[in-house]
C-alpha cells in the first residue's frame, strides 16, 4: 500500500536529451517545434528550451562539459519517447509543417494520454529521440475537434 508523500506532484519540470550537435538541435527545437530559449549553461555544453511550461534540456555529449553524460559504449536507450502536449491543430497543416522541415512522420495515432483521447504525430529529432506531438482531448460530442484532413 502506498504511503502518503510529503509533497504533491505538479507535472514534468524538464527532460534531458543527449545530443551531439547543438546547432542542429536548436534549429529543430526552435524551428520545427516552436520552443523558446530557456536557461543556458555554455560551460556544460547545455541549452534549455521552453516547451510550454516545461523545459527540454539539450546536453551536447561532444562538449567537454557534457562528456560525463555520454552513455557507455555498450549503448542502449533508457527512454522510448517524450510526449509534447499541444493545443488544437489542423492535421493537414501539421503534416505540411513537418514536411517543410524535412521531418518524417513515423506514425499517426488516436489514443489516450494525460489529457484524454487525442490525436498524435510521432517524429524523431535529428538525434533519434522519438517525440510524440499530441493534441488536446477530443470528445464524441465534438468538443476540441479540429480538421483531420
Amino acid at each position: 500500500m502506498p504511503t502518503e508523500t510529503p509533497f504533491s506532484l505538479v507535472g514534468i519540470d524538464h527532460v534531458v536529451l543527449l545530443i551531439d550537435d547543438m546547432k542542429a538541435a536548436l534549429s529543430f527545437y526552435y524551428g520545427v517545434l516552436g520552443c523558446q530559449p530557456g536557461y543556458s549553461y555554455p560551460e556544460l555544453g547545455m541549452e534549455q528550451v521552453w516547451c510550454g511550461s516545461s523545459l527540454i534540456v539539450l546536453w551536447d555529449i561532444t562538449h567537454p562539459g557534457g562528456r560525463k553524460a555520454a552513455p557507455p559504449i555498450s549503448g542502449g536507450r533508457n527512454v522510448d519517447h517524450i510526449c509534447i502536449a499541444t493545443g488544437p491543430f489542423d492535421h493537414q497543416a501539421m503534416r505540411a509543417h513537418l514536411k517543410s522541415y524535412g521531418v518524417e512522420i513515423h506514425q499517426e495515432a488516436f489514443h489516450g494520454g494525460a489529457r484524454g483521447m487525442g490525436y498524435s504525430f510521432y517524429i524523431h529529432d535529428p538525434f533519434g529521440n522519438k517525440l510524440e506531438i499530441k493534441g488536446p482531448a477530443e470528445y464524441p460530442d465534438g468538443r476540441a475537434t479540429v480538421s483531420t484532413g
